[in-house]
């Protein structure tokens, strides 16, 4: 049977496209080579350029972007949407071109669509996509050797969102980069969301002055050009601890997911489902609660006499984040740090992550750039051992809880190796 084809779609080639992704896709998961989420995208678009634009044929289409958290608001987004809507997403995190082809093929008879999207990937998917939101988490030196440096992703990315003044924005007013991308966008919605990590944005990404920090404020010390202040803009949304205050009043969140950085990407995403996409307030709380991991993160699988739980990080910001998840009573802590391209293979990153206070707890340094891992552990004075295969190392630690903390692609072969279990 041919896919359904919505009505935008006319072109032979589009048609030809479509089909061939589905049988690349159904090939992917036949053969058990994954899931499918690029293959069909790389397939239509090699035949079909200008696919991304026909499949999305008006629908309205939000955007989730940042250097963390992207997957999680995402999902958390969609639960809640899906209370009013059916909605197509990449649900398996595949960010980029092929994935967001991917991900509107699968959904193409939804009725709204919500996208995570690689900050590289944001100006061309908002020129193809014309989304009517797009959600801004925050923005940190990620990858230094795919990404750049981050002032120039910042200056991307305002520039993307000055050229399209109708979408709505909501940003993070605590994320100093952020609120510059998101400044004279005359259509921003606030959110407090809260930021672990100061270390890339001490200056003004405008005017290169230093950016002063009082009392949960923030201000550059030199004013704009046209004689503005820079500063921390007052916000409609904010979270504190468990609390969210909101223009319809305060609401407790009860998160299944860890973490104050998962109460910032709650907010966002109930903001972005509440003010554009009018979910009741109390339904998208709800429905955001329901999430209890994102693709095997957070969760806790058992492995003969251990109990492991996961957590993933990718870059400075994330893993000063996830370090603030672990459980220091757990029996076990394995730290598993790969650098292939999909990690970034610059690892020095690993230097600005403070490791000094696992005191008490058996650690193991562990991925295929255990050693590098292993020397930052020493300078730390942090006891550890060495065991590069990330399963031995689980094995190694005391029975009972352990905590495992990865990069994307140790991660990512963790997962499949527990799965084979």
């Amino acid at each position: 049977m041919s896919p359904t084809l919505p009505p935008g779609i006319r072109s032979l080639r589009t048609r030809a496209a479509v089909a061939a992704a589905a049988l690349a896709t159904a090939a992917s998961r036949l053969t058990g080579r994954g899931s499918g989420g690029m293959i069909g995208g790389l397939v239509a678009t090699t035949l079909d350029p200008g696919i991304m634009k026909s499949l999305i044929h008006g629908r309205p289409t939000m955007l989730v972007t940042g250097t963390n958290g992207k997957s999680t608001t995402t999902r958390m987004l969609v639960a809640a949407m899906r209370a009013r809507y059916t909605v197509a997403t990449n649900e398996g995190g595949d960010n980029m071109d092929a994935g967001i082809i991917s991900a509107l093929l699968a959904g193409r008879n939804a009725s709204h669509v919500v996208l995570e999207v690689d900050e590289l990937h944001v100006p061309s998917a908002i020129e193809r996509l014309e989304p009517n939101c797009l959600v801004l988490l925050n923005l940190s030196r990620d990858q230094l050797d795919r990404v750049g440096e981050i002032n120039k992703i910042e200056r991307v990315l305002r520039e993307a969102v000055r050229s399209n003044p109708s979408m709505t924005v909501i940003a993070n007013c605590d994320d100093v980069l952020v609120t510059s991308i998101a400044y004279d966008a005359p259509n921003v919605i606030w959110v407090a969301a809260g930021t672990g990590w100061q270390g890339d944005a001490v200056s003004c990404p405008r005017t290169e002055s230093r950016i002063i920090h009082t009392d949960g404020h923030w201000y550059a010390s030199k004013k704009l050009l046209d004689g503005r202040t820079f500063h921390r803009p007052t916000p409609t949304w904010t979270v504190e601890g468990n609390t969210v205050h909101t223009p319809e009043g305060d609401v407790e969140l009860d998160l299944k997911l860890p973490g104050q950085a998962n109460r910032g990407n709650a907010a966002e995403a109930l903001a972005a489902a509440v003010e554009v996409y009018e979910v009741p307030l109390d339904t998208a709380v709800s429905a955001v609660e329901t999430v209890d991991n994102v693709a095997g993160r957070y969760s806790t699988v058992r492995v003969g006499d251990h109990d492991v739980h996961l957590l993933l990080a990718k870059n400075p910001a994330g893993w000063q984040e996830a370090l603030a998840m672990v459980d220091r009573t757990a029996d076990g802590l394995v730290i598993a740090v790969n650098g292939q391209v999909a990690d970034g293979e610059d690892l020095s990153w690993l230097w600005d992550v403070r490791f000094e206070d696992f005191e008490g707890i058996s650690v193991k340094a562990s991925g295929e750039r255990g050693t590098d891992l292993a020397v930052r552990l020493t300078y730390a004075s942090i006891d550890h051992e060495l065991i590069k295969d990330p399963l031995d190392a689980i094995r190694a630690c005391p029975p009972g809880r352990v905590e495992v903390l990865a990069n994307y692609t140790a991660f990512r072969d963790l997962k499949k190796a527990l799965e084979k279990k």
